[in-house]
């Protein structure tokens, strides 16, 4: 396994395999170590890295948009000399694969979103944007979000879990962050999805309060060549709580590709 930074300060890891690389792209206020149960778990080569402003990764002044976040990855990937890949984004990165996709679809072999906001009701964007105003005025994470992510079951039977995640949180610089969660907060939806043109599979946790199914659902209609997978019983960060059934699902997507 390689650990080490990019030219730009990008901390990255990679699993050096022989099949295409798997690219995983984190969600806000966490890092690369939430890919724990994905990147040891495919044939494929896989790569995680830290977001900007996130883990072992810095932010510069100034404003932040989407763009920038495309531009990480794509000099990461062609300092690591690699082509094609396979991009996996979780909540806000799948929001940076949905930007990158729409600017490098050529560099993508399959794309698979996972957790993805999409066109939030009225009452769904005020929840988020009460919950930005609550975090600009909190000098740490709170760990709400732990029971928005995970289920009751899952956080009773896994103090570990639950304690490992609120250890990444607790990391956050929360200027960094607010600069970061104010764009998820308010993003709307205004990819050129027709842009996207490589075989898509939109996913998330049949329980997922903020990434609901019905928006999976509507996501996947408006990418051409898309198809849907709703993880029974799980949450946010099905990823970690239905690993299995999440690692299945994005293995018969590249598979079949």
């Amino acid at each position: 396994m390689i650990n080490a930074f990019d030219s730009k300060g990008t901390y990255y890891q990679l699993n050096k395999k022989k099949e295409l690389p798997i690219v995983l792209i984190h969600g806000v206020g966490l890092d690369h170590e939430i890919w724990e149960y994905q990147f040891n778990s495919f044939e494929n080569t896989v790569l995680t890295y830290d977001i900007l402003g996130h883990g072992k990764t810095p932010l510069g002044a100034g404003l932040i948009t989407f763009d920038d976040f495309s531009a990480q990855l794509i000099n990461l990937i062609d300092e690591l000399d690699i082509g094609k890949i396979h991009l996996v984004g979780f909540s806000i990165g799948s929001l940076i694969a949905r930007n990158f996709a729409t600017k490098h679809n050529d560099r993508l072999q399959t794309l698979t979103l996972l957790s993805s906001i999409f066109k939030r009701s009225n009452q769904q964007q005020k929840i988020v944007d009460d919950r930005f105003e609550k975090s600009k005025n909190s000098s740490e994470m709170s760990n709400d979000a732990l029971v928005r992510w995970f289920t009751e079951d899952y956080l009773k039977k896994n103090q570990e879990r639950s304690e490992w995640i609120s250890s990444i949180l607790s990391r956050n610089n929360m200027k960094n962050f607010n600069k970061i969660y104010e764009l998820f907060a308010k993003h709307k939806d205004d990819e050129d999805f027709k842009k996207i043109k490589t075989e898509t599979l939109v996913m998330t946790g049949e329980e997922d309060v903020g990434s609901t199914p019905e928006m999976s659902k509507n996501l996947s209609k408006v990418i051409k060549n898309s198809k849907l997978k709703i993880i029974p019983k799980g949450k946010h960060l099905c990823s970690i709580e239905c690993a299995d059934d999440v690692n299945n699902a994005i293995k018969e997507h590249i598979k079949n590709d």
